[in-house]
C-alpha cells in the first residue's frame, strides 16, 4: 500500500514489524473467505452450517497437533486467543503453589513470566553480555534445590531472534522429571517444530505471528493434564450440568474452552499450519537466512548503530539496535514518516531482557520503574526490525538506506515533537490518511 511521507507524496509501505504481528497470508485469507458463508456456532447444532463448522473446528485440533509433531493419542490442542492466554491457562491448570519453583530465563516475553510469577516462585537463568545462555546454564539451575516443577522458556527471542538449544535443554529437564513448556510465539512461523523429537511437553503459539491474524492461538499439551480439575475460564460449553450449588465439568478439551469459540480464527490458524507444511521449509529457511544475512550487512554500515544481542549466529531475521544520540522512538518515527518503513521501538514486552541488553544498572532499572509509575514516556528502549517470509531483501536494503540517511541528518530531529504517548510525531504534520 501507499502511505504519505513528510515533504509530500507517498511511498510504498515496507513492513519490518512482523515480530509484532504478521498480515494474513493469501492462503489464510482464501480459507477465511471460503468458510465465512458457512460460518456457524459449533457443537450441539443440528443444522448443516453448525455441523460443518463443528467439523472444521474439531478437525483443526488434529491439524495443529500434526503441525507441532504431537501425538493425537496422548496430546490435545486447545484454542485460546493467543500465546499469552495459553500460558495463563496452563499456569492456572497446573495447580502450582508458592512452594513450587518455575524455572525460566531472562530472555522471556512478559507472557512467559507474569503468569508463572502469579502462581509460583521464579528461578531465572540469566544471560551473558550477548543476551544468550547455554544448556549448561539451564542444567545448573535445574540441579538447584528445590527441583523445579516446570521449566518454561522461549523457542526464539522476540527481541533478537536468538534460538536456544531446545533439544538439549528439554532432554536435561525431562531426565530430572521437570515439565518442559515452550513459548513458540516467535518460533512457529519461522522454523519447523517437532515436540516429540525435542522432548517438549507443552507448547503455546499464536496465529497472528504466523500469517493468521484472526484472534486464535493454540496450547498443545498432554491430554491428562486437561482431563480433570477446574478450568481458568468458566461458563457455557465448559460444563455438562449446572445447578446453583454444583457443576459437572465437560471432558477436555471443551472444559478449557468456555463460551462461544472463535471458529473463524481457528479455521485461519489451521490454514496457516497447513500452509507451513514440510515441503515449504527448505525454501523458506533459505529465504530467512538470506534475510538475516542482509539485515546484518545493512546494519553494519550505519554510523553510530549499536546492535543488541548475539552476532552472526543462527537466528530469526530480527534485529534490535540503538542509534547514537537519537532516541529509539525518534528513529522509529523518522523511518515511518520519512521512509514509509514500519518498525517497533521500546522494550518489546521483554523488560528484564532489555535491561540486560541495554546494560542498565540496578539503579537505572529502579529509575525506569519510578518513571514508568509516574507516567513518564521517554523511557529506555531500542528499535526492532523484523522480517518474515513476505519480506524481500530489497525491503532490508531500504532499511539500511533509510538508517544511513537518519544517522547523517541529526538536525532533522527538530521536525518532530514527543507526544503524551511517548511517540515522536511531525511538529507540523502532513496528511496522515493511509491510501490502500
Amino acid at each position: 500500500m501507499q502511505v504519505p511521507v513528510l515533504g509530500g507524496g507517498t511511498r510504498t509501505y515496507v513492513d519490518l514489524d512482523t515480530a509484532a504481528t504478521s498480515p494474513a497470508s493469501a492462503a489464510v485469507a482464501r480459507a477465511v473467505a471460503d468458510f465465512l458463508p458457512r460460518y456457524s456456532s459449533v457443537h450441539r447444532g443440528a443444522g448443516a452450517r453448525s455441523q460443518y463448522a463443528s467439523a472444521r473446528y474439531e478437525g483443526a485440533r488434529d491439524t495443529l497437533l500434526g503441525f507441532v509433531g504431537a501425538d493425537p493419542a496422548t496430546h490435545v490442542a486447545l484454542f485460546p486467543r493467543n500465546t499469552t492466554e495459553a500460558l495463563n491457562v496452563l499456569a492456572f491448570r497446573l495447580g502450582l503453589t508458592r512452594d513450587d519453583v518455575v524455572l525460566t530465563t531472562a530472555v522471556e516475553h512478559h507472557a512467559n513470566l507474569l503468569p508463572w510469577r502469579r502462581h509460583a516462585r521464579l528461578r531465572v537463568v540469566d544471560v551473558d553480555a550477548a543476551g544468550t545462555f547455554g544448556p549448561e546454564d539451564v542444567i545448573a539451575a535445574l540441579d538447584q534445590r528445590p527441583v523445579p516443577r516446570v521449566l518454561t522458556l522461549t523457542g526464539a527471542s522476540n527481541v533478537t531472534g536468538w534460538l536456544p538449544d531446545l533439544g538439549r535443554i528439554a532432554t536435561a529437564a525431562r531426565e530430572r522429571g521437570v515439565l518442559v513448556v515452550v513459548d513458540a510465539a516467535q518460533l512457529a512461523g519461522h522454523r519447523p517444530i517437532d515436540i516429540t523429537a525435542l522432548g517438549i511437553d507443552v507448547l503455546a503459539l499464536s496465529g497472528h505471528k504466523m500469517g493468521a491474524p484472526y484472534g486464535a492461538g493454540a496450547l498443545v499439551g498432554p491430554r491428562d493434564l486437561f482431563s480433570s480439575g477446574e478450568p481458568l475460564l468458566v461458563g457455557g460449553g465448559a460444563v455438562r450440568a449446572v445447578s446453583f450449588d454444583d457443576v459437572v465439568w465437560a471432558d477436555g478439551p471443551d472444559r478449557d474452552e468456555a463460551g462461544s469459540p472463535n471458529v473463524l480464527g481457528v479455521v485461519a490458524l489451521a490454514a496457516a499450519a497447513e500452509e507451513l507444511g514440510p515441503e515449504v521449509w527448505p525454501a523458506l529457511l533459505g529465504h530467512e537466512r538470506a534475510l538475516t544475512a542482509a539485515l546484518d550487512a545493512e546494519l553494519a554500515t550505519v554510523p553510530g548503530l549499536r546492535r543488541l544481542g548475539p552476532g552472526t549466529v543462527d537466528r530469526l531475521p530480527v534485529a534490535a539496535f540503538t542509534l547514537a544520540g537519537v532516541p529509539h522512538a525518534l528513529v522509529a518515527a523518522r523511518l515511518s514518516h520519512e521512509h514509509a518503513i514500519g518498525v517497533r521501538s521500546g522494550c518489546f514486552c521483554a523488560h528484564p531482557y532489555m535491561s540486560r541488553l541495554l546494560s542498565l544498572t540496578e539503579d537505572e532499572v529502579r529509575r525506569f520503574h519510578r518513571d514508568a509509575g509516574a507516567g513518564r514516556v521517554d523511557l529506555p528502549g531500542a528499535v526492532r526490525a523484523s522480517a518474515n517470509r513476505g519480506t524481500s531483501t530489497a525491503d532490508v536494503a531500504a532499511l539500511g538506506t533509510a538508517l544511513r540517511a537518519i544517522a547523517g541528518t541529526p538536525e532533522d530531529a527538530d521536525r518532530y515533537r514527543l507526544d503524551e504517548h511517548g511517540q515522536y510525531v511531525p511538529a507540523a504534520p502532513s496528511l496522515t490518511v493511509v491510501r490502500g
